[in-house]
């Protein structure tokens, strides 16, 4: 028995995307930059694929940008902006983001920038009067730097909280503060409308929704300003330099069409499973769940092994352990030359190191069912009794 629970990580390209990619590499091959009829057909398929990736979050099609996946998108966005300006200024982000945006918040406060790091409760989640309170304009003091962007996650990837990101844009933008917001774990999962939340800014992948590896985009609200990362033939409104990949663009946007006419059926179906491992998994003396319990992405289940040792059982023995037997999840602990490091995500909601270490996350997909579920819940638990004979008294 094969079981993958780790469509957070990636998802197989579904057979309709596929299929579309076939047929444009052999018959659809173009430049879409070309003039000559090779070219404008390779153009239509680009701009079909941008209406379907922008009907996903309810976008008009010129604020799509195609990406090489969210990681760019993340980064056009952050320094996209910052490039916009002569002298540092102040970034607010959370202390949860995904490194694509965390990692870039490091370089540009090594130029100079300031960047606040709001907290997270417990569960994850961002008070919004935190943000509030971060928010800085000086009102015509020249000495002090103004607050120009905001980017908070609006699915944590790790521990499945979602933030409350219509409100955070509220607070940002009231006050001048363009906003931006990763949803490449939310697309596809739960409705997104970029005129409700108010977002400046959004962040989608291909390969999260069933699409292929290699695309993404980066939402642009109209008469935001971006200052490119790539010099070259001004290809995505001037915002992304270089020849698009078609088939691959194409693939995406067959994706993201299918994403929305399905999700009202296979959130729910995904909702039910979630909730069905967490309660077969909760009286487990072995496991704490991480994450908020019902402000989470509907896909996801998350938890921390309490009896964690770092040698015996860790996050990463538990992945090993998981894929002798068939089962593919994560650990939530980043390895690196076989050294197993806390989680700077767990560290933020307050886990200590030992626990930061020992995070596991199972993430469904639209070919899980309910066996896969409670197969791998009995084979978790029976993994834990052997490498944990002693069940730990409490889950404090």
């Amino acid at each position: 028995m094969q079981i993958y629970l780790d469509y957070s990580a990636t998802t197989p390209p579904r057979p309709e995307a596929i299929a579309l990619m076939q047929q444009i590499l052999s018959q659809q091959w173009g430049n879409p930059s070309s003039l000559h009829e090779w070219g404008q057909r390779a153009a239509t398929v680009l701009e079909q694929a941008r209406m379907q990736v922008a009907g996903l979050i309810n976008a008009p099609a010129d604020g799509i940008i195609f990406t090489s996946g969210g990681t760019e998108a993340d980064n056009l966005a952050i320094m996209g902006v910052a490039r916009c300006y002569s002298q540092p200024q102040h970034i607010i982000i959370s202390s949860v983001e995904h490194s694509a945006i965390s990692e870039p918040a490091k370089l540009l406060e090594s130029w100079g920038w300031e960047i606040t790091r709001l907290p997270v409760d417990n569960w994850g989640w961002v008070n919004p009067n935190d943000l509030e309170n971060a928010l800085r304009f000086p009102k015509g003091d020249a000495s002090r730097t103004n607050t120009v962007l905001v980017s908070i996650i609006y699915g944590q990837s790790e521990v499945g909280t979602l933030q409350p990101i219509e409100k955070l844009s509220e607070i940002a933008r009231s006050h001048g503060a363009l906003f931006h917001t990763d949803a490449v774990q939310v697309a596809g999962r739960l409705p997104i409308d970029v005129q409700k939340l108010g977002v400046d800014l959004l962040s989608l992948s291909s390969h999260k929704i069933y699409g292929p590896q290699g695309a993404g985009a980066l939402y642009v609200r109209p008469g935001v300003e971006l200052v490119p990362l790539l010099g070259g033939g001004g290809q995505e409104m001037k915002l992304r330099s270089g020849t698009q990949a078609v088939p691959i663009i194409a693939g995406f946007g067959v994706a993201a069409e299918l994403a929305a006419q399905e999700m009202g059926q296979e959130t729910p179906r995904l909702i039910r499973l979630r909730d069905r491992l967490f309660d077969l998994l909760s009286n487990v003396a072995d496991l704490q769940s991480t994450g908020h319990r019902w402000q989470r992405l509907p896909h996801h289940v998350s938890f921390c092994l309490l009896n964690a040792d770092g040698k015996k059982l860790s996050g990463k023995t538990i992945v090993r352990q998981l894929n002798l037997a068939g089962i593919g999840i994560s650990a939530g602990a980043a390895c690196n030359s076989g050294k197993l490091n806390p989680s700077p995500i767990l560290l933020a909601m307050g886990y200590s190191n030992k626990l930061a270490k020992a995070g596991i996350r199972l993430t469904l997909g639209r070919y899980t069912t309910e066996e896969d579920v409670d197969w791998t819940a009995m084979v978790l638990q029976q993994i834990l009794q052997r490498l944990t004979p002693e069940p730990a008294l409490s889950k404090v």
